[in-house]
């Protein structure tokens, strides 16, 4: 079992999710059961899908595991875009955010190499 509250990734996608409720408490409410929840959701699964990875047996569940926040945080992505073109969030918060998960993205791509070499 890994100690997933010591990784930087998690740690970094928790940041995230906070940031997500903030922006998306600002929606309309008729988004309250569309978008809000779907953004929300996906940010969600980011660091809690790692965080159940971490808690399995096995390297190879792990790796499954950060593959499902892989997912997560680009259909969240697809949301912030779409967030955008609906008017909702103005594109710098987009591309802020955007970076944001570029950076997760890419911390969760090494920590799958890194179980796998």
């Amino acid at each position: 079992m890994h100690r997933y509250k010591d990784l930087t990734v998690w740690q970094k996608a928790m940041e995230l999710v906070v940031e997500i409720y903030k922006i998306t408490e600002k929606f309309p409410l008729k988004e309250r059961y569309g978008l809000i929840s779907q953004m929300n959701r996906c940010a969600i699964s980011i660091p809690s899908t790692i965080a159940e990875g971490a808690g399995r047996n096995t390297t190879k569940d792990f790796d499954h595991f950060l593959a499902i926040s892989l997912g997560s945080s680009f259909e969240l992505h697809t949301q912030l875009v779409l967030s955008n073109r609906l008017g909702y969030v103005p594109i710098e918060v987009v591309e802020q955010l955007e970076i944001e998960l570029s950076h997760i993205q890419n911390m969760v791509v090494k920590l799958k190499k890194s179980l796998n070499s």
